[in-house]
C-alpha cells in the first residue's frame, strides 16, 4: 500500500502484478530472492523491493505534494519515526495479528505494546491534522497501512481506544481519494 501510494503521488508509471505468496512466481524470485513484496524493477533493471526505498525512489522523481519536506520538523525527523514503526510496531502488529506464526507470541503483550507507539501518535496529532503539519507527508503514508492493519484485527477494541486523534488521522487518510484509489484492485 505505502509503495503504491508514493507512486501515485509521483505519478511515476508502474504496472502492477498481483502475487499470491504461497505461489510466488519464477520472475520476482528472479528479480529479488527474499521473496517478498513489494518488488519494483526499473526501466535500467535497478530491483527495489522494500516499500520504503520504492517511496523514497518514487519522491526522490516526483515529489509535487511535498512529502519529504514536511511543515514540521524535517525528513531525518520523519525517518525516525518511520524506522520506529518499521521495526518495533510492525513486529508487535505481526505477532498480534498472527500470533500462531510465532513461538514467543504473547498477542495481548503484543498488542499493548502496539498501542504505546500509537501514543506516540496520538501526542503528535494533538497540534496539526497530520503528523508533521497540516498536510500529509512520507511519514503519515509510511505508517498508516500498519495502523490500519492493527485497526481491523479487533475494530470494536481498537475504537474503544483513547486515541481520538488518531483515529481521526486514520479515517483521513483511509477516505482519501488517492488511498481509495490504490486499494482497487490493479490500481496503477
Amino acid at each position: 500500500m505505502r509503495a503504491r501510494l508514493a507512486l501515485d503521488v509521483s505519478s511515476q508509471g508502474f504496472r502492477v502484478v498481483e502475487v499470491a505468496l504461497r505461489d510466488k512466481p519464477a520472475e520476482m524470485l528472479r528479480a529479488s530472492p527474499k521473496g517478498t513484496v513489494p518488488v519494483l524493477i526499473d526501466t535500467d533493471g535497478t530491483v527495489i523491493d522494500e516499500s520504503l526505498d520504492i517511496m523514497l525512489w518514487a519522491l526522490r522523481r516526483s515529489d509535487p505534494e511535498q512529502w519529504l519536506a514536511p511543515e514540521l520538523d524535517d525528513l531525518a525527523t520523519m525517518r525516525s519515526l518511520i524506522r520506529h514503526f518499521d521495526e518495533h510496531f510492525k513486529g508487535h502488529l505481526d505477532r498480534y495479528k498472527y500470533p500462531n506464526r510465532f513461538v514467543d507470541a504473547d498477542a495481548k503483550l503484543s498488542r499493548s505494546e502496539a498501542v504505546i507507539s500509537l501514543q506516540l501518535l496520538e501526542s503528535r496529532l494533538q497540534s496539526s491534522s497530520y503528523l508533521f503539519g497540516n498536510r500529509v507527508a512520507l511519514a503519515d503514508m509510511a505508517i498508516a497501512p500498519f495502523v490500519r492493519q492493527f485497526s481491523k484485527v479487533d475494530p470494536p477494541w481498537f475504537a474503544s481506544l483513547p486515541l481520538p486523534n488518531t483515529s481521526r488521522w486514520l479515517a483521513a487518510i483511509l477516505d482519501s481519494p488517492r488511498f481509495v484509489r490504490i486499494m482497487q484492485p490493479n490500481a496503477a
